[in-house]
């Protein structure tokens, strides 16, 4: 009997007590987190500006021409003497994909002068000889394709800092080309327009705002042909033609 007394007064002791350091600890429910969605890369449209400073290198000029010779004006390579300077502005176009590639159609401007060929006394008659000089004016309409990379560890994204791009385009150019002949000349060259084939390579480095990306990049645009248009002994032309620019772009994400 004293035995079983002692037992219940043990379990009603350990009760109590129980219930007594419950109540100095009070409870807390379980905090579950839930991860946020990832909804993957989004892509975006953009707007873009450009403007550039140009330099156009060709390394001759083929004109129709009698060369030390009283018989037939025959096609002449003229080397060039001088480059020629000048500016763009372009916009266009584009979407990126989120993942670094994006894509987009530009239209530029380009205006350029101060090419030049010296014609020696080989070329005649005399009034032919002397310094040429021409300016070009190109409008240049091109589909281009980027990628983008970071130059940090978190990838590339909106608002993602500093980063490096390469890309490539083609297209065609509309060229007015206006020659400035020695003013002593009595027959001065024709100017003239034709359209040729083209083609961009760009590199660069840029930083990403978010909705407003900034950069500064080379871009080397080929124009296959730039000439006066003119058939016959008045042609003036020059194949393989490269303008080197040091361009700034804006670009602006509106979604």
């Amino acid at each position: 009997m004293r035995k079983l007394i002692a037992a219940i007064m043990v379990a009603g002791a350990t009760l109590v007590a129980g219930s007594a350091t419950a109540a100095d600890f009070p409870y807390y429910p379980p905090v579950i987190e839930i991860p946020d969605v990832d909804y993957g890369v989004q892509g975006s449209f953009y707007l873009r500006g450009s403007a550039a400073g140009n330099a156009l290198w060709t390394r001759e000029f083929v004109a129709y021409e009698c060369v030390g010779c009283g018989g037939a004006s025959v096609p002449t390579g003229i080397p060039t003497e001088d480059w020629g300077y000048g500016y763009s502005i372009g916009a266009g176009f584009g979407y990126e994909t989120g993942t670094g590639l994006r894509f987009d159609a530009t239209v530029d401007y380009i205006d350029n002068d101060g090419v030049s060929v010296v014609k020696g006394p080989e070329f005649l008659p005399a009034d032919r000889q002397g310094t040429y000089t021409a300016r070009l004016r190109s409008g240049l309409a091109l589909a281009n394709a980027y990628y983008d990379f970071a130059f940090t560890d978190y990838g590339y994204g909106a608002a993602g800092g500093a980063f490096g791009y390469v890309g490539a385009g083609a297209g065609v150019a509309f060229n007015k080309f206006d020659i400035t002949s020695p003013p002593a000349s009595a027959t001065p060259a024709l100017s003239g327009d034709n359209t040729s084939l083209a083609a961009a390579a760009m590199v660069g480095v840029g930083y990403d705002f978010g909705a407003v990306v900034a950069d500064l990049g080379y871009r080397g645009v080929y124009i296959a042909q730039i000439g006066n248009g003119q058939p016959g002994v008045e042609e003036i032309y020059a194949d393989n033609n490269w303008i080197h620019e040091i361009r700034t772009s804006l670009r602006y994400r509106f979604n």
